[in-house]
């Protein structure tokens, strides 16, 4: 295409220009603010993608920026606030942020006064951080010990514990990341999904593991799962795991980076059946991890952790022996440097707060069923198209499955070519369009492509008639 503006990832000719320019060693004068503006805008932005800008980036799960998050974040900056400490009489940055999560908790109906441990994050990674870090504190905490004080090894010892075990399905890269992290390692992650669909668990693998002596557990729940978007729940599965938990003492960590969306789905539309037994109950979890920047489509970086155990986080995070960050008020909003990771904390409330009072529940909706009803249109197309096949395969005796067909769909399209020598170079060819963009990924040891439909600027018909044509030109002869 002609126009530049108009295709979702720059050329190579654009990077290579870009990253020769690029000053790499200090300049001793300065170059001046005129000359790096000019520098920036005309040598290095035309390298950059349209990843927020375009409706046509589906690589990953990667949201764009309304207009009014866009907006806000201008102001963030412009204000540079340092969300730190809860100061009632200086600034109202806190109560920005304590409004935009109360927003957010009316948007999924979870009651704000149970999840009294509310915070912005740098995205779902770190929000996992916090969700295991809590989780590993709470069933050592109720052998006696406490890993906050005396560290994880101690802790153990005097909780007469050998493991502590994270019992997921099909878990997300950035859990092991996680669990690495807090110490618990990547080995204590074990997958208990069943065979043929394994986002789904083994229910008498999960109380198995669960019985196992000198052991605890953290239970993660995927929400849903990142190449196909299924969701590890649905109907009563919740209310199981819960019981399993309250048995055996487990605390149920959920990771719905972008499933927690589905929550705002009309419950009654049958439509959207299989999605909403996919978040069923989930607000039986002891945490939730979720990202802004995907489908609340506000700036990057931000994601969201909630937590029902307030107390027990201010154990784990709080800033010990510094006077100098104390509240000035012992209101209701907890300080954030005393809830999270970072004492330095951007902004990051404002986009948040801005995009859900602009929208409410209707608006974020009617995105939602937009995103959804294009991945839909997409899995059709590729299902009717010779050359091309839909991901994944379930065999005959999943009739259920087989039966809600295209409406398990969510945001998340998995398929790949028939042929295996245009399948191996079918992402390449896609993005090398420059048109659209889809990520590659690996289903059952074989490369296999990846649309995830989640800007606020989706068309169906308009995106869709362009999506038909790439592919559609990328299963040609070359």
């Amino acid at each position: 295409m002609s126009d530049e503006s108009q295709t979702v990832i720059p050329s190579q000719a654009a990077i290579s220009s870009a990253r020769s320019k690029l000053i790499r060693t200090l300049p001793a004068q300065g170059l001046g603010i005129e000359h790096v503006q000019k520098h920036l805008q005309e040598d290095l932005t035309p390298a950059l993608s349209n990843s927020s800008k375009s409706a046509n980036y589906y690589g990953f799960v990667t949201g764009g920026s309304t207009e009014i998050a866009s907006y806000a974040d201008n102001l963030v900056t412009q204000y540079d606030q340092n969300v730190q400490v809860h100061l009632s009489q200086e600034t109202i940055a806190t109560d920005v942020e304590d409004a935009a999560l109360r927003q957010f908790c009316d948007l999924i109906d979870f009651p704000a006064e149970q999840w009294q441990h509310r915070t912005f994050t740098t995205g779902a990674t770190a929000s996992n951080i916090l969700g295991l870090a809590c989780a590993r504190e709470y069933v050592l905490s109720a052998r006696g010990a406490s890993v906050s004080v005396d560290g994880m090894y101690e802790a153990m010892r005097q909780a007469e514990i050998d493991h502590v075990q994270i019992l997921t399905t099909a878990p997300h890269s950035s859990l092991g990341k996680a669990a690495s992290i807090v110490g618990l390692g990547r080995s204590s992650i074990i997958d208990l999904g069943l065979f043929q669909a394994k986002h789904n668990f083994d229910f008498a693998a999960l109380e198995e593991a669960l019985k196992r002596p000198r052991t605890a557990s953290i239970i993660v729940i995927s929400c849903g799962e990142v190449n196909t978007g299924y969701f590890a729940t649905s109907e009563a599965d919740m209310q199981k795991i819960r019981r399993l938990s309250d048995t055996y003492g487990a605390w149920i960590h959920i990771d719905a980076a972008f499933g927690l969306s589905a929550r705002i789905l009309p419950r009654d539309d049958p439509s959207y059946r299989a999605l909403v037994g996919g978040v069923r109950d989930i607000e039986l979890a002891d945490s939730i991890t979720s990202d802004a920047h995907k489908l609340l489509n506000v700036p990057y970086d931000c994601g969201i952790f909630l937590s029902r155990h307030l107390e027990l986080a201010t154990r784990v995070f709080r800033n010990s022996n510094a006077a100098y960050l104390s509240t000035s008020s012992m209101g209701e909003i907890a300080s954030p440097l005393n809830i999270g990771i970072e004492n330095s904390r951007r902004f990051r409330a404002l986009p948040v707060y801005a995009s859900l009072a602009a929208y409410g529940r209707d608006g974020y909706r009617e995105i939602l069923e937009r995103q959804i009803g294009l991945a839909r249109s997409i899995a059709e197309f590729i299902q009717s198209t010779p050359g091309l096949e839909l991901l994944p395969r379930y065999p005959p005796s999943f009739a259920k499955v087989k039966e809600q067909g295209i409406s398990r769909i969510y945001i998340v399209v998995l398929f790949k070519a028939t042929d295996d020598n245009v399948n191996e170079r079918l992402v390449q060819r896609v993005n090398a369009t420059r048109r659209i963009y889809i990520s590659g990924t690996q289903w059952d040891g074989n490369p296999a492509a990846r649309f995830a439909v989640s800007n606020w600027q989706v068309d169906v018909a308009r995106d869709l008639a362009l999506i038909k044509e790439v592919l559609l030109g990328v299963l040609s002869p070359e």
